[in-house]
C-alpha cells in the first residue's frame, strides 16, 4: 500500500510514523524542510510519482478544501482521509472521482466510546452530558501555543473545531441533533483570536437532554461523558480510561495511539462500519454553523 501524508505538523508526523509501522510506503508532501526520506514540496509530483492508493489530508484545516481540489484535479482515484474537521467552514466537497472518503473522527475507535454505544444500543436516554477540556498551552509543550493553527481563527483553529470529535460522537451515538443553542467565544486571557469556550444545548433523535462543554482552559485535561437512561447511569471517563455503569466500574488501556492505529486498520482493511462518512462530517460541519448562529443571535436553531 502507498500513501501519501500531506502535512507535516505534529498530526502528520504521526499518520506518516504510524502509516510507516503498518507496513505502508509513506511519502510526506511538506512546504518545509522535514526529516522524513521520501519528501515532496508539490502535491502533484508526489502523487505523479507515487501513484498512492491512499492519501491523508493533515495541513491546516483551512488549507482542506484547496487540497481535496488539487487532489481532484489531479485525477486521484484512491481512498482520502481527511483530518478533522472537514473544513474550516461549511463548504461543497469538490467533484471527484476518490474510491471513499472518510474524515479523522478517531475517537470512535477508542474503547470506551465503543462500550457506550453498546450499552446505550436497546436503551431509553434520557440525558446525555459531555465535557472535555484541557490548558491549550498544555496540547503541545514542545511549541509555543501562539504559533499553532488552534490559536488562530483565520486557519480554523478554535476550541469548537479542534473539539468536534465531541459534536461527531454526540450524533454518532445519538442519531443526530435536531435543534440546539449555545454560548461562546474567545473569553480568557489566552493570545489568540479563536474561540477558546464553547456550551452547547441541544436535542437529538435519541435524547431529549444534550450538553456539550468544550474549553482551551482546564489545567487538569478532563474528557468524559455522564449519560442517564431509564435503568443506569453511565460514565465515561477518557483520560483514566474507565467507564462505570452505577456501581461498576470497568478501566480499559488504551496506548497513545491506539485509536488512530485502529483509524488506519478499519481504512486498510475496508471496513467502514466506525468510520466517519462525508455524509456524517458534512453534519457536524453544519452543526458548527448552526452552533456559531445560536451563539451570534442569541436563539436556538433548528436543523
Amino acid at each position: 500500500m502507498k500513501a501519501i501524508v500531506i502535512g507535516f505538523g505534529s498530526i502528520g508526523m504521526r499518520h506518516a510514523r504510524l502509516l510507516d509501522k503498518l507496513g505502508c510506503k509513506v511519502a510526506v508532501v511538506s512546504s518545509r524542510i522535514i526529516e522524513w526520506d521520501c519528501h515532496y514540496f508539490s502535491l502533484t509530483e508526489a502523487l505523479q510519482i507515487e501513484e498512492p492508493d491512499y492519501v491523508i489530508v493533515a495541513n491546516r484545516t483551512s488549507e482542506h478544501y484547496k487540497t481535496l481540489h488539487e487532489l481532484s484535479r489531479n485525477g486521484f482515484k484512491g481512498t482520502v482521509l481527511v483530518e478533522k474537521p472537514l473544513f474550516d467552514q461549511e463548504n461543497e466537497v469538490p467533484p471527484n472521482d476518490f474510491q471513499n472518503l472518510y474524515v479523522g473522527y478517531n475517537l470512535r475507535f477508542h474503547p470506551g466510546i465503543k462500550k457506550l454505544k453498546s450499552y446505550l444500543e436497546n436503551e431509553k436516554i434520557l440525558s446525555f452530558h459531555v465535557y472535555t477540556g484541557q490548558y491549550l498551552p498544555q496540547w503541545r509543550p514542545q511549541i509555543d501555543y501562539r504559533t499553532a493553527y488552534s490559536s488562530r481563527k483565520e486557519d480554523g483553529g478554535g476550541v469548537l473545531r479542534d473539539l468536534s470529535h465531541e459534536l461527531d460522537y454526540v450524533n454518532w451515538l445519538l442519531g443526530g441533533w435536531e435543534r440546539l443553542t449555545a454560548l461562546g467565544g474567545q473569553f480568557s486571557s489566552l493570545e489568540i483570536n479563536s474561540d477558546d469556550i464553547f456550551s452547547i444545548l441541544l436535542q437529538t433523535k435519541k435524547c431529549p437532554v444534550v450538553t456539550i462543554n468544550i474549553n482551551y482552559m482546564d489545567r487538569l485535561a478532563k474528557r468524559f461523558v455522564i449519560v442517564n437512561t431509564e435503568n443506569n447511569t453511565i460514565k465515561l471517563d477518557m483520560i483514566n480510561n474507565e467507564i462505570v455503569v452505577n456501581d461498576e466500574k470497568e478501566t480499559f488501556e488504551v496506548p497513545r495511539d491506539f485509536t488512530y492505529i485502529e483509524q488506519h486498520t478499519a481504512v486498510l482493511n475496508g471496513n467502514m462500519q466506525d468510520l466517519c462518512s462525508l455524509d456524517e462530517a458534512i453534519e457536524v460541519m453544519g452543526m458548527i454553523k448552526a452552533v456559531e448562529e445560536a451563539n451570534l443571535e442569541q436563539r436556538w436553531i433548528r436543523k
